[in-house]
């Protein structure tokens, strides 16, 4: 079974700064295009940022600026950075990989407020 292994959520408060990690067995990482969904209590799971092996990335409107996606291939790992970050960020994030099929990681927590 491929497992996408998250990392990095918790609790910051507004304006405050966030790293999430998205470790992908190599076979899948070097085909795939991985992204990150948000998934807020009540509402539909929604794309984040995603970015193609080549690099490519594509952000949702309300984290264009604040948010930057990155792929590390030494290490397989995808990191999303997350900066200025708002209340309305606050949603269990999850890692997604596209490779003909949809893997996901199991979801990590993350909340803003003060």
């Amino acid at each position: 079974q491929v497992q996408l292994v998250e990392s990095g959520g918790g609790l910051v408060q507004p304006g405050g700064s966030l790293r999430l990690s998205c470790a992908v067995p190599r076979s899948i990482f070097m085909v795939a295009a991985i992204g990150w969904y948000r998934q807020a209590p009540g509402k539909q799971r929604d794309l984040v940022a995603s970015i193609t092996y080549g690099g490519h990335t594509n952000y949702a409107d309300s984290v264009k600026g604040r948010f930057t996606l990155s792929r590390d291939h030494a290490k397989n790992t995808v990191y999303l950075q997350m900066n200025s970050m708002k209340p309305e960020d606050t949603a269990v994030y999850y890692c997604n990989a596209h490779a003909g099929h949809d893997y996901w990681g199991q979801g990590t927590q993350v909340t803003v407020s003060s």
